[in-house]
């Protein structure tokens, strides 16, 4: 009986022994056949999702394309930028190799509680910036005393630097870090130490500047720390960028401004190219580029003088007796006046109820167009204004260049404004008094014009009635390309040679006729002489009791009522080629403030012969009379 049971137990066991084995066989049978698919059928995709956790693809930001002036000077370039830096895990304390380095190199209270704000919240192979744009000097004390400074090092990077400084600021623009608004898609823009055009050429033309990214492949650990660099393609550089600019007339342009509020520009007559584009005063845009403090910039914005604005295109002024030239041209054009037509001036015009005066107190005597014209008669160009009228005026003045954006590749550019009936009423309400078209014809009330606008409107004028686009790029790309670029072509304005040949003469007598306005500023070599006309807009209503009283003279008034002093220009007389604009805000009279300075300048335009630098382009269309400006015989 007892060996029975022992058999049935020992039966029972070895039955469940054989399920227990067979049971871990088919265990160890599902588990290997796991371990080979995930081994070997699906190798090759883990594998890769190894390497993505191991293997890190980073950018690299590319160099940043250089701006060159029209003879390859270099305007903006790529400077070396080194920079101090903490590696956290590396440092025994923070605050004590801070106050080591202080001892070393100038770091602003601002800069140091950043430093301590970073250290404490970032991991610790993670460098901190601690200062960048140090000097060689810098660099030579920190290396100088690294083995008292454990946890620092210096990198090198690449910084935008503006050789010609505060001269370019405002034609160059600035570069500065990319703001939250200026997010695009372009992943450049997510690198933390990637600046992109903030104004001038570096705005217009960012996309050609910034170049293509280059990528660093980089082996890391499990917690994200480099170990090596396992592959790196470097970027391509920006586009070149080369300007119409003479930088050496530029820095002239402005040390002739001074520290005046002032504009100057001077472009080429038959090719629209801007030789000089000067606003003062100016600001140093290498400061944006090394980061401006709260207080410097609060500097730059709360200056009236308006540093930061480029007042050859933003700035719009009365133009003043410069809107002379557009006055006297519609007239002519219309058919309305001939010029050997001759009106007395009394110093007084009564129009209505209302007395307008001419700015000679006892007047001019008898006045036909080419001596109102030499000697800024203002009671002439009320009678001629009145005649034709002010929708005739603004519809030449506008083929002038005047009153609409010409197109110039820079941003900001300001339309200006010349006034109509329509304009009026839609924008006022009210309906256009005769007597504004009075107050037109002298080029104040709602005239307003940018210094570009009116070198454009001398620029056409004198070189045959052709519309001229002003520009300061040259080229973009590679120099070569210049060569294949097709030449520049304009339209003709459609403007008789006879009338555009009677305003460059009437403006020759205004600088070189003895009763010109601006004889004591021309310019009395041989060959160099200029033409052009003075100009000088009220920022205020004298009333009656100052015209009896006598008019205080300019430097006696507070500076923010002195008149604008403006001039206008071209040179050299017997075959233009320059035009010029001067705008001096409340510098007084034209011919005594603004005439000197386009007087220097043109002088010195020729003297260094920028035109010389290229072959002469044939524009499109013109008249006989138009040829022969060209020619130098008008």
């Amino acid at each position: 009986m007892k060996r029975e049971r022992d058999i049935d137990r020992y039966r029972v066991f070895g039955r469940r022994a054989f399920v227990l084995a067979g049971g871990k066989v088919a265990l160890l049978s599902l588990l290997g056949a796991r371990m080979y698919y995930l081994q070997v059928v699906e190798a090759d995709r883990f594998a890769t999702l190894a390497d993505d956790n191991r293997i890190s693809l980073r950018l690299l930001p590319p160099p940043r394309g250089r701006i060159v002036d029209r003879a390859g000077r270099p305007l903006a370039i790529n400077d070396l930028n080194y920079r101090a830096v903490m590696t956290v895990k590396d440092l025994p304390d923070a605050e004590r190799t801070l106050d080591i380095l202080s001892g070393l190199i100038s770091l602003v209270d601002g800069n140091r509680a950043r430093v301590l704000r970073e250290v404490a919240r970032r991991r610790g192979f993670v460098p901190v910036m601690v200062r960048e744009n140090l000097s060689w000097t810098e660099v030579s004390r920190i290396e100088v005393n690294a083995p008292d400074l454990p946890g620092v090092a210096i990198e090198v990077g690449r910084s935008r630097f503006y050789p010609g400084g505060e001269d370019v600021a405002h034609v160059l623009g600035y570069v500065a870090a990319v703001s939250e608004s200026e997010m695009t898609d372009d992943p450049l823009l997510e690198l933390p130490d990637f600046k992109i055009g903030k104004n001038g050429v570096e705005k217009f033309h960012d996309l050609g500047l910034r170049g293509k990214a280059g990528a660093s492949q980089v082996e890391v650990n499990a917690v994200g720390r480099v170990i090596r660099e396992l592959d790196r393609r470097e970027g391509e550089s920006g586009q070149e960028v080369a300007l119409t600019l003479d930088l050496e007339l530029q820095q002239f342009t402005r040390r002739r401004l001074g520290e005046e509020s002032a504009s100057a520009v001077v472009v080429e007559a038959h090719s629209g190219d801007i030789l000089a584009m000067s606003s003062t005063p100016s600001f140093d845009p290498n400061a944006f580029t090394q980061g401006l403090s709260t207080a410097e910039w609060e500097a730059l914005t709360s200056n009236p003088l308006a540093p930061l604005i480029n007042k050859c295109i933003a700035g719009q002024y009365a133009p003043g007796s410069t809107f002379k030239l557009a006055v006297a041209l519609a007239g002519l054009e219309a058919g309305i006046i001939d010029p050997k037509r001759a009106f007395y001036c009394s110093g007084e015009y009564e129009y209505g109820d209302s007395v307008f005066h001419c700015w000679k107190r006892y007047g001019h005597g008898t006045m036909r167009m080419e001596e109102a014209l030499k000697q800024s008669c203002d009671v002439y160009f009320y009678e001629l204004a009145r005649r034709v009228g002010v929708d005739r005026i603004a519809a030449m003045a506008k083929r002038l260049g005047l009153g609409v954006p010409l197109g110039i590749d820079l941003p900001s550019e300001r339309a200006g404004l010349v006034p109509t009936r329509d304009w009026k009423l839609a924008k006022l309400g009210v309906p256009w008094q005769g007597g504004e078209t009075l107050v037109t014809g002298i080029g104040q009330g709602f005239a307003l014009a940018t210094p570009l606008q009116l070198a454009v409107m001398v620029a056409r004028i004198v070189n045959g009635g052709m519309a001229i686009v002003p520009r300061v790029t040259r080229r973009v790309g590679e120099p070569e390309a210049e060569g294949a670029a097709p030449p520049r072509t304009f339209e003709p304005l459609g403007i008789g040679g006879a009338s555009l040949e009677f305003l460059a003469r009437a403006m020759n007598g205004a600088v070189n006729h003895p009763l010109g306005t601006a004889y004591a500023a021309r310019i009395e070599e041989s060959g160099w002489a200029m033409g052009g006309k003075t100009g000088t807009s009220q920022v205020r209503r004298i009333s009656a009791r100052e015209r009896e009283e006598g008019v205080r003279r300019n430097e006696e008034l507070p500076w923010q009522a002195r008149d604008h002093a403006l001039f206008v220009g071209y040179a050299p007389v017997q075959a233009p080629q320059y035009a010029v604009a001067i705008v001096i805000e409340h510098g007084g009279g034209g011919a005594s403030m603004a005439a000197p300075v386009a007087r220097d300048i043109l002088r010195e335009t020729q003297r260094r012969g920028p035109a010389r630098d290229r072959p002469r382009r044939i524009v499109r269309g013109g008249s006989p009379a138009a040829d022969r400006m060209r020619a130098g015989a008008g």
